[in-house]
């Protein structure tokens, strides 16, 4: 018996042989032109000015978040704030409290906006891994808790701007515009 034409292409050993669509030079250069252009662009690091710019921006959210807080708690329970900030003595609870919470508010924004803060946000600015990957969650928290550590915003000083938050997470801010 002989098999058609159309079996024969069913074997493993023919399939290499089996019709292929044909590129023309065209498009091979367009293929050649899309690998170059699909390659990732260098990651340039933000200045100082916009790194100083969003400590500035995000200090001011933070703390307008704390007033608004403060004077919903004060509206539904007075009695909470009576002792805070009486006398003029330096309470170190309170200051702990306080860096607690700007690296809570630091970690969440720059987990909720994928490594953006309010200060990014507005810079053009974004926190990645040092690859230029996205920061993940445990990231994002230790550059959150990195800012908690007392001059922690003198070590931005200097240039280039690799503040401690960046050099203890392997982490760096880049510039997106």
């Amino acid at each position: 018996m002989l098999k058609s034409k159309a079996n024969s292409y069913a074997y493993p050993i023919f399939r290499p042989y089996l019709k292929q669509p044909k590129t023309t030079a065209m498009q091979t250069e367009q293929q050649e032109a899309d690998l170059l252009t699909s390659l990732e662009t260098p990651l340039i690091r933000a200045a100082g000015g916009k790194r100083f710019l969003n400590y500035l921006v995000d200090f001011i959210g933070f703390y307008a978040i704390v007033f608004v807080v403060a004077g919903l708690v004060a509206v539904l329970s007075p009695e909470t704030l009576e002792g805070i900030g009486e006398g003029s003595s330096f309470n170190p609870i309170e200051q702990v409290l306080g860096l607690i919470f700007y690296a809570l508010y630091m970690s969440v924004s720059e987990l909720i906006f994928k490594g953006k803060s309010l200060g990014k946000l507005l810079t053009g600015t974004r926190a990645v891994n040092l690859d230029g990957s996205a920061i993940d969650a445990s990231k994002a928290f230790s550059r959150g808790f990195s800012r908690a550590v007392p001059f922690c915003v003198f070590s931005a000083l200097g240039s280039p701007c690799i503040p401690w938050q960046d050099r203890w997470t392997d982490s760096m801010v880049i510039d997106e515009r």
